[in-house]
């Protein structure tokens, strides 16, 4: 933890706005990119219901500006589950020891990540394992209370399927935005977030704001060959994350 004023903020805010720029380019990655700056000047708790705010907020903006782009037909079973682990990802948070977790989802992320980029044969059928989707969806909730990375495993589930970004996106971005309504909700009711978690939500709106609508910007420009690779990038950073 810094004890400089000046670096405190810096990090806070270009956090923030770095957080955005990935969230508007890609859907996804937000929570892992505030998490590598933000975890390293607040307590885990503090971070991670800050976290949790911004993630709300940052992926409501691009949903809102891409609405008639992105195909949203795959995403209720996801969302049904997800918003059910979040609370035992909360209990997971609240009441354990989380190194061990964090470690062994952080191996499996930097394993499958660098396994995909050299595989380029890998394709699941979509509508072949509706249990599977609702299992993803609620290890996901959890993921999501207990680390604010709730949209990964629904990442790289869409994404060994070649879907079409927009079909990606449509799934595991709005993914992130509802569970984050039930974190936000189950955080306040456990009394995670206080005043101290509103100011700092208050300063970095604005870099969240402007990093999110350049990110939306860039997205357009973004093929579905690099869309798929820098997914896959950001899936390894949050494996690192979690490790250190």
């Amino acid at each position: 933890m810094t004890s400089d004023p000046v670096i405190f903020q810096f990090i806070l805010l270009f956090g923030a706005f770095f957080a955005g720029i990935v969230q508007g380019a890609t859907g996804f990655g937000s929570g892992i990119v505030l998490n590598a700056f933000w975890l390293h000047i607040l307590e885990p708790s503090a971070a991670i219901s800050l976290n949790i705010v911004s993630c709300l907020f940052v992926s409501a903006l691009p949903i809102y500006k891409l609405r008639k782009t992105l195909d949203f037909s795959k995403l209720k079973p996801f969302v049904i589950f997800g918003i059910l682990g979040i609370p035992t990802g909360l209990f997971i948070l609240t009441l354990t020891d989380p190194t061990i977790f964090k470690t062994t989802v952080g191996v499996i992320l930097v394993l499958f990540s660098i396994w995909k980029f050299r595989s380029k044969n890998i394709f699941i059928n979509f509508k072949s394992s509706p249990p599977l989707d609702k299992l993803i969806g609620f290890i996901s909730g959890v993921l999501g209370g207990f680390a604010a990375l709730g949209g990964i495993l629904p990442t790289i589930w869409v994404n060994i399927q070649r879907l079409p970004k927009n079909t990606q996106r449509g799934t595991y971005e709005p993914f992130i935005f509802i569970t984050s309504i039930a974190a936000v909700v189950s955080f306040y009711f456990a009394g995670f977030l206080n005043l101290d978690i509103f100011n700092y939500f208050i300063k970095v709106l604005p870099a969240l704001i402007i990093g999110s609508l350049i990110g939306v910007k860039i997205y357009s420009f973004i093929n579905e060959d690099l869309f798929k690779k820098v997914i896959l990038g950001l899936i390894f950073l949050a494996g690192l994350v979690l490790l250190f």
